[in-house]
């Protein structure tokens, strides 16, 4: 395998066409390199000519070290990771893609961050064959790695044995693929349906509405985090350069009274596969009917009838790692969705981790 960093327009020719997220869109993470502080580095590993594998990666250098980032914190983005398109169907052939893969790029980041020179200076022998994972741990005052992988990434196990430590988070994922609405609408759980059915029995409308519908929603989940005495990293020039990069693939539900006044509302994000619960949806009460789960209806009827991008068919409610959520999430009857957050181990890496504002 041969594994070369790319351009952003070399990315946009190797991406797949599907078992990728939203935020591996190039016009995604172009947004993202404008708004963080690290250095993207997109790398992508080739057999041939043929793409097999993509990994983005975000290096930022502080005062405390090194930190090696996908995604980077901060920016609301759930899940990035690598992608990983073996042309095998073999499990064995798949794997041994996987964890080449995972080596050569690991290596090619220590590389970029002088980990050699570092360890040479302090009399360590580190040829450049070796994975970067065994040095990370003796580097490990200088250099924080953190991962969140995409849903799609099954097989963490190579990180695992080059000593970092790899843990499960979970989503839900309501498959709608071959299925019609009134087929979903009766798989919900009877309260759902019944606050369904109540809130559209109210003067309320709800409609996909542009970069103001957007604005409205950011403003209140903003405001909703602030009541809760939570962090809240994201800014509206953010979002607003996201949601008018990807274009039809953000969608803003809005929820309005008779007045046209905003009751509540849900920013949605498309892939080639599927929607992403991403913004809004804190909990609104209009007339005693709460009218989210409205809005989720809105939004999983559109994945249905008129997707943005014809390919999805899954919606991605997110909040399965959340106790007090999952108990509504739970209503619409999902699967519940492993992916896994790979990171450098070790009570010096718990304090880089808030060194770094990683854990907010």
């Amino acid at each position: 395998m041969r594994v070369e960093q790319l351009e952003l327009s070399e990315w946009e020719s190797a991406l797949p066409s599907d078992g990728f997220e939203v935020f591996h869109l190039p016009e995604a993470l172009t947004v993202i390199e404008r708004h963080t502080d690290a250095e993207m580095k997109l790398f992508g590993g080739f057999k041939g000519q043929q793409p097999i594998a993509l990994l983005p990666a975000f290096v930022r250098e502080r005062s405390v070290g090194t930190a090696v980032t996908s995604p980077p914190p901060g920016l609301g983005i759930p899940r990035l990771g690598p992608i990983m398109m073996p042309t095998s169907p073999k499990r064995r052939k798949q794997e041994k893609v996987n964890q080449e893969f995972t080596e050569k790029v690991l290596a090619q980041v220590g590389t970029d961050l002088g980990l050699d020179e570092r360890l040479a200076d302090a009399g360590v022998e580190s040829p450049v064959a070796e994975s970067v994972l065994d040095r990370l741990d003796v580097d490990s005052r200088l250099t924080l790695f953190r991962m969140i992988c995409n849903a799609d990434y099954a097989d963490p196990r190579p990180y695992a044995w080059g000593s970092l430590r790899v843990e499960p988070n979970f989503t839900y994922f309501l498959d709608l693929s071959g299925r019609d609405a009134e087929a979903v609408r009766n798989s919900f759980s009877k309260s759902l349906r019944r606050e369904i059915r109540d809130a559209e029995a109210l003067d309320v409308s709800v409609d996909t509405e542009g970069l103001a519908g957007a604005r409205d929603v950011f403003r209140a989940t903003r405001r909703r985090y602030a009541e809760q005495d939570e962090p809240f990293t994201q800014s509206w020039a953010y979002v607003r350069s996201l949601f008018e990069a990807l274009d039809d693939r953000a969608r803003a539900y809005v929820a309005r009274g008779p007045d046209g006044e905003y009751l509540s509302g849900i920013t949605a994000l498309y892939s080639n596969d599927a929607a992403y619960f991403w913004q809004g949806g804190a909990k609104a009460i209009y007339e005693g009917t709460a009218v989210n789960s409205l809005i989720h209806w809105r939004l999983i009827e559109d994945i249905i009838e008129d997707p943005p991008v014809e390919s999805v068919d899954t919606y991605d409610l997110m909040g399965a790692n959340t106790e007090r959520l999952c108990r509504y999430k739970a209503k619409f009857g999902a699967d519940l969705v492993p992916y896994y957050v790979v990171e450098s181990s070790g009570a010096a890496m718990d304090v880089a981790k808030r060194a770094y504002q990683l854990v907010q």
